[in-house]
C-alpha cells in the first residue's frame, strides 16, 4: 500500500478521500504556504501552546527530550493539528466578522 493510500484510508472512505487528496496534491507550494499560516500571531500561539500540551512542554535546553511513535500516530496527531487550526481560524473570522458588524453599528449611531 503506497503512502497515497494510507492517507486516504485513514481519514476514512477511499473513493471520498482521492478526490481531496487529488486536490491538495494539484495545490501549488504558494498556495499551501498561503493556507499553511495562521492569519494572525494570536492563533499561532495557540496552535504552538495545542501541540506543546500535546507533545509535552519540557524546555530543550534543559532536558534532552526525544519522542518516537508510530506513523498512524503521527498521522492521527497531525490530523488533530489540522482540525484545531481549521477551528482556531473559523474563530478568529466569526471575531473579526463580528467586531466588524460591531464597528459598523457604532458608526451608524452616530
Amino acid at each position: 500500500m503506497n503512502n497515497t493510500s494510507n492517507v486516504s484510508n485513514f481519514f476514512g472512505n477511499q473513493a471520498e478521500s482521492d478526490g481531496l487528496w487529488k486536490y491538495v496534491k494539484s495545490m501549488t507550494p504558494e498556495t499551501i504556504a498561503q493556507l499553511s499560516q495562521p492569519a494572525s500571531g494570536e492563533v499561532f500561539k495557540v496552535m504552538e501552546r495545542n501541540i506543546i500540551g500535546l507533545l509535552g512542554g519540557l524546555p530543550p535546553e534543559e532536558f534532552d527530550v526525544e519522542i518516537s511513535t508510530s506513523r498512524e500516530q503521527l498521522g492521527r496527531l497531525l490530523a488533530s493539528a489540522m482540525v484545531s487550526g481549521y477551528f482556531l481560524r473559523n474563530a478568529e473570522q466569526r471575531l473579526q466578522f463580528e467586531q466588524s458588524w460591531q464597528s459598523e453599528g457604532d458608526s451608524d449611531a452616530e
